[in-house]
C-alpha cells in the first residue's frame, strides 16, 4: 500500500554502546520502505515478528492485494471484518468529524478517476466529479456486528492516510510489550521514536524541505530531536498528477471533488500516536494552514510545523498545542 504524500527520513546518529545491542532492519512493506533500529540487552531478533505484523497488514488494508480484506469490502463481500480494520476505520471516522468531512475514508472513487491509485487515472470532467461525488460520504457507511453497512453498494473504502501510521504503531507496540522501551521505527515515513539512543540523546528526524517535483533531490529543511512521540509529514510536491499541462495535488477535497488549492506546501505533525498524526497531517493538507490551525487547536498534546508559500516566498511556521 503506497502512501500518497510524504517524505520524511530519519537521520539516526548512533553511539556505540558496550552493554546494549543495537538492532537494525530494512525492508519493502505497502509498496513503501521501512526501518526499525532498536536497543535490546538480549540482542533478540524481531525481524520474523515483523514480517508477521506486516503481511497481516497487507491482508486487511492493503488496495493493491485484490484478495485483501479491504478489496472483498468493497466488493460487497459477505465477510466479518477484524479488529485492525475497525481499528482504521475509526481513526478515518474520527479524523472525517473532527475535519466536518474534508477528511474522508470514502474519498476512493474519486482517487482512483484523478489517477492517485492503483489504476491510471481518467480525463475527468465536471459532469464524472459530480457523478463519483454521490459515492463519497463518510456518514454513509458503517460497521455493525463486524459488517461493513453501505447506504449505496457502489462506495468504497480507502485507508491510504491512516495505514502506514497504525503500522508504525503495530510496530512499536510490539516492541514495548517485548520491555523493548529505546526504538525508531519508521514506515513510509511515518515515525515513532521511544526513548533514546545509548548514549542518551534524543532521536534525530529530518523534515525535508518541499521539491520542485517528484524527481528532486531530497534535501532537509529541518532537523527535530524526538523522545516519546511520533512524527508524520504530509506534503504535495511529490505526489501529483499532470493533466492538459497543470499539476494537480493529491490531496482531495471530498466536498468538491478537486486536489484542494491552498499555499500549504507541507504539514508536519508530532503527537503522542503515528496513526492520529497521520491523520492530522492530511487533513492540514486539505483545509490549508489558516483552517488547519483552527482544527489542531482543538487537540492535546500536539505540535505542527508548515512550510508555505507567501507569494514568492517560502515560509515557516511552528506552533504547539498543549492544552
Amino acid at each position: 500500500m503506497k502512501r500518497w504524500f510524504l517524505f520524511l527520513f530519519s537521520c539516526c546518529f548512533l553511539a556505540s554502546c558496550d552493554s546494549v545491542e543495537k538492532r537494525q532492519f530494512f525492508g519493502t512493506t505497502q509498496g513503501s520502505y521501512y526501518s526499525i533500529i532498536y536497543f535490546d540487552e538480549q540482542n533478540r531478533d524481531f525481524s520474523s515478528d515483523f514480517d508477521s505484523i506486516f503481511k497481516e497488514i497487507e491482508k486487511t488494508l492493503s488496495l493493491w492485494d485484490e484478495n485483501s480484506m479491504i478489496r472483498k469490502v468493497n466488493r460487497n463481500e459477505d465477510l466479518t471484518v477484524n479488529r485492525m480494520f475497525i481499528d482504521n476505520f475509526d481513526y478515518a471516522i474520527k479524523a472525517a468529524e473532527l475535519s466536518g468531512g474534508l477528511f474522508d475514508p470514502t474519498v476512493g472513487p474519486l482517487v482512483q478517476a484523478w489517477g492517485f491509485h492503483y489504476k491510471e487515472g481518467m480525463e475527468m470532467t465536471p459532469q464524472i466529479v459530480d457523478s463519483l461525488k454521490q459515492l463519497v460520504d463518510y456518514r454513509k457507511i458503517k460497521i455493525e456486528n463486524g459488517q461493513v453497512v453501505k447506504e449505496n453498494p457502489n462506495m468504497t473504502l480507502d485507508f491510504n492516510a491512516v495505514a502506514q501510521g497504525y503500522t508504525t504503531d503495530m510496530i512499536g507496540d510490539f516492541l514495548l510489550s517485548k520491555n523493548v522501551t529505546n526504538f525508531l521505527v519508521d514506515v513510509g515515513g511515518e515515525i515513532m521514536a521511544k526513548g533514546c539512543k545509548p548514549n542518551n540523546k534524543a532521536w534525530k528526524v529530518g523534515i525535508e524541505k518541499p521539491a520542485e517535483d517528484k524527481n528532486s533531490e531530497r534535501i532537509v529543511q529541518e532537523i527535530v530531536e524526538l523522545r516519546d512521540r511520533s512524527i508524520v509529514t504530509s506534503g504535495n510536491y511529490r505526489k501529483y498528477v499532470e493533466k492538459n499541462g497543470k499539476r494537480y495535488s493529491h490531496s482531495l477535497n471530498p466536498k468538491t471533488g478537486y486536489p484542494s488549492e491552498n499555499n500549504l506546501l507541507s504539514a508536519t505533525i508530532i503527537c503522542d500516536n503515528t496513526a492520529w498524526a497521520d491523520c492530522l497531517a492530511s487533513i492540514c493538507m486539505v483545509v490549508g494552514m489558516e483552517k488547519a490551525i483552527e482544527i489542531l487547536e482543538t487537540q492535546e498534546n500536539v505540535e505542527a510545523f508548515f512550510i508555505y508559500l507567501d507569494g514568492e516566498k517560502v515560509k515557516e511556521l511552528n506552533v504547539r498545542y498543549f492544552n
